[in-house]
């Protein structure tokens, strides 16, 4: 398998889908599932005209793929016109169809991964930036999840924590500014919370609303990338963070901790600080424990260093950052803030500088930018 090959092919094949009719997002995925193919077809049975062949299976992957939008705006349709007895506004077809998707059949990632292709919109792209693993590897993870549903009868709903997972990724792609799927997700974890007993989904709607609170705060002019302790406080929605907070001590006071409790505990916190140098990080270092504990995570780790960083100070901040691996996201940023913060200027420039060159969005690297200039500024004086 010429994988060299395969990446020199794959913006060529991607354009003729285009000029076909396909739009760029829904082409690229119709790619990745070809070039799933020809991984699994080529080595046994190599075609003489390498593009072409990509090309018919990706328009493949591509009608059929239009095919099913198609149906499922139809089944919708019939679901729309046919209302269920009793009273209205209890259900939420999307709801549904998330609970379908996440099939007892699927592993959980994989489960999650199919539902935010097929139910939330997003890009194979998208989800695993979220994943935090190259696009292949999910383009892959996807494509065999299809496989695996395809001869199985959707009839047994998935768990209501694969269902949560999906909602907490929707949330955060839409929090990104990538795609505007915050408020969906919030409003469909509080359809959840209403139909569901469980402290989890209390403690996901909770962070939603702590963070979604924060949002007018969160960008500037131009959508210039706002840092939380920059933020206008004056722009937060005090009503989301009340009702955060109530949904939040309601969770937590029936003592069954789970990962989303423990975040919207640290974000409340965050919330409750009138001032940034207020913030209480000796209590958010705390609840980062708890969440480690719990799911292990890096990302959480990764935060943990911060917030060691800013309770007991920047060293002690670096030497947790130190146990985790390098090649983390965000890790060289987080090591530029906290070499800043200890005054090694230089370092912390060099090093916002190389965080720029491998941001994953356009608000990000033009922050991380600007903060390499301005040390770099200081430095000149």
């Amino acid at each position: 398998m010429d994988e060299a090959l395969l990446r020199t092919l794959t913006p060529a094949v991607i354009g003729v889908l285009v000029r076909r009719g396909a739009d760029f997002a829904a082409a690229e995925d119709a790619v990745q599932d070809a070039l799933v193919e020809a991984v699994r077809v080529w080595p046994r049975d190599p075609p003489r005209d390498p593009k072409g062949w990509l090309v018919t299976a990706a328009w493949r992957k591509f009608l059929d793929a239009a095919r099913a939008d198609v149906s499922r705006r139809h089944r919708e349709a019939r679901v729309e016109d046919e209302p269920v007895p009793g009273p209205a506004g209890t259900t939420d077809d999307t709801l549904q169809l998330y609970f379908l998707c996440a099939h007892p059949s699927l592993t959980p990632a994989s489960a999650v991964a199919l539902t935010l292709r097929a139910v939330g919109g997003l890009t194979t792209r998208q989800i695993a930036r979220a994943y935090l693993v190259p696009e292949a590897t999910m383009a892959q993870r996807i494509s065999r999840a299809k496989r695996t549903v395809s001869g199985v009868r959707f009839d047994r709903p998935g768990d209501v924590a694969t269902v949560l997972r999906v909602l907490y990724l929707v949330f955060n792609e839409g929090y990104s500014g990538d795609v505007d799927l915050a408020a969906e997700a919030i409003r469909l974890t509080r359809r959840l919370a209403a139909q569901v007993d469980h402290e989890e989904v209390a403690g996901l709607l909770a962070l939603m609303l702590l963070h979604h609170a924060r949002r007018a705060a969160r960008t500037g002019p131009g959508g210039r990338l706002v840092p939380l302790a920059e933020q206008d406080r004056g722009l937060w929605d005090t009503r989301l963070i009340a009702e955060g907070v109530k949904v939040l001590q309601a969770a937590l006071g029936r003592d069954r901790l789970g990962e989303f409790q423990a975040q919207a505990a640290i974000a409340a916190l965050h919330a409750d600080a009138p001032v940034a140098e207020e913030t209480d990080w000796v209590q958010i270092v705390e609840w980062y424990d708890e969440l480690v504990r719990l799911t292990g995570s890096p990302v959480a780790r990764l935060n943990r260093a911060v917030a060691v960083g800013e309770a007991d100070g920047p060293r002690a901040g670096l030497a947790a950052l130190a146990e985790l691996d390098p090649a983390l996201p965000r890790h060289t940023a987080v090591e530029a803030y906290l070499r800043e913060r200890d005054g090694d200027l230089a370092t912390a420039a060099r090093l916002y500088a190389e965080a720029a060159r491998s941001a994953s969005s356009l608000p990000e690297r033009d922050h991380l930018t600007r903060q390499a200039a301005r040390l770099n500024a200081r430095l000149r004086v």
